[in-house]
């Protein structure tokens, strides 16, 4: 990717493709396996109710355009609105992933989120509806906006290796304007296995909020496939370091499957069969081909919340010491889906029309189970 047009800055620190030798039985939480849980989830704008800012590495103050989601903005956002969302959102959460585990999610990746405030009054919400405590991540991107991506994690089942590593992209829309994306924040770490001691089999996820269709999908292009580059960068240092990486990429990506930046730059495949050494499986595809999405325009479904792994995390031999893919999800529950008129179908989404819907977010969340032998 020697032409790749950005530059990195580096601060400081429903069910598709099971392995056939998982197809047996249900793996389910067993007696014989070790389900994990990794999700990712577009909260849909989760802002506090306070004009926010931040003062960059340089010294600089950056007012953050959350003007829209203060109480005498455009969406009248106030703290039971506020309370509402988180509350909505941490149930969601945790129901993350109780079909396969009782455990629920290990790590969630998460975009669309104002600052680290708003990341701990949710894990605080989890706690309280569920007990269960989640740690966030986040660290404040150049989005004009303010919105940021990050983590949530439970450190009963997951333990980063260090801090997260944030990349920023640069690149720049057809008239010229620079775009102020979001980071792609890279961390790493280790799962815990069912006697809670840590399998040492390193996974490193990148979660993405790729540039938006701003002024159609055509003259945006470029925006995402530059994106597209910073992310195989990223995959390629890690395969340079170590030959069998086992990397997870996830993120509202803007693009479907089949787009030029996913299908032909990232080289993530829809099938197993098609995906070389050190390659890329797209475990969404199928989803779509299916007529599953995560969102829905003008009556038409788009799969933007992808989850592609590498090669050596697609393929691992199941053993006790090393996970292993297993398979895909859309989390597409009734919950979060609206029930009735013209909107039927679709995601229940927070606002709609400048109208509060008291609902949960206009993309559904994706996830993907890795397992082990125990």
């Amino acid at each position: 990717m020697k032409n790749a047009i950005f530059t990195l800055v580096v601060a400081c620190l429903t069910l598709v493709s099971v392995p056939m030798h998982a197809q047996k039985n249900s793996v389910n939480e067993s007696q014989d396996y070790v389900v994990r849980c990794v999700a990712f989830y577009n909260l849909e704008n989760l802002f506090d109710t306070i004009h926010d800012f931040y003062v960059t590495e340089f010294g600089d103050t950056i007012h953050k355009r959350d003007d829209e989601f203060l109480p005498n903005g455009g969406n009248h956002w106030t703290g039971l609105k506020y309370k509402h969302k988180l509350k909505n959102m941490a149930y969601a959460i945790s129901q993350f992933g109780l079909d396969k585990t009782p455990l629920g999610a290990s790590i969630v990746g998460v975009c669309e989120v104002e600052n680290i405030g708003c990341l701990n009054d949710l894990c605080k919400e989890i706690e309280n509806q569920t007990g269960r405590k989640y740690i966030p991540i986040l660290l404040e991107g150049p989005d004009r906006r303010g919105v940021d991506v990050g983590y949530l994690y439970d450190p009963r089942f997951f333990v980063p290796s260090g801090k997260p590593v944030p990349y920023v992209l640069d690149a720049h829309y057809a008239d010229g304007g620079k775009v102020y994306s979001r980071f792609q924040l890279l961390l790493s770490g280790y799962m815990k296995d069912e006697n809670g001691a840590i399998v040492k089999d390193k996974l490193h996820l990148i979660v993405n909020h790729w540039p938006s269709r701003y002024g159609g999908e055509e003259s945006s292009r470029a925006t995402r496939d530059t994106a597209a580059m910073l992310c195989r960068h990223i995959c390629d240092s890690l395969y340079y370091k170590d030959p069998n990486a086992k990397i997870i990429i996830m993120g509202d990506l803007n693009d479907d499957p089949f787009n030029h930046s996913c299908a032909e730059i990232l080289e993530a495949r829809k099938t197993r069969e098609e995906v070389a050494k050190q390659g890329f499986f797209n475990t969404m595809w199928l989803h779509l081909d299916r007529g599953v999405g995560t969102l829905m325009y003008n009556g038409t479904w788009d799969l933007f919340d992808q989850i592609i792994i590498s090669e050596p995390l697609l393929n691992a031999p199941h053993t006790a010491t090393q996970w292993t893919y297993w398979k895909s999800e859309v989390f597409n529950k009734p919950f979060l889906t609206v029930q009735e008129g013209k909107d039927k179908g679709a995601p229940l989404r927070t606002h709609k029309g400048g109208v509060w819907q008291d609902g949960y977010g206009d993309h559904y969340p994706t996830m993907i189970y890795l397992m082990k032998n125990k």
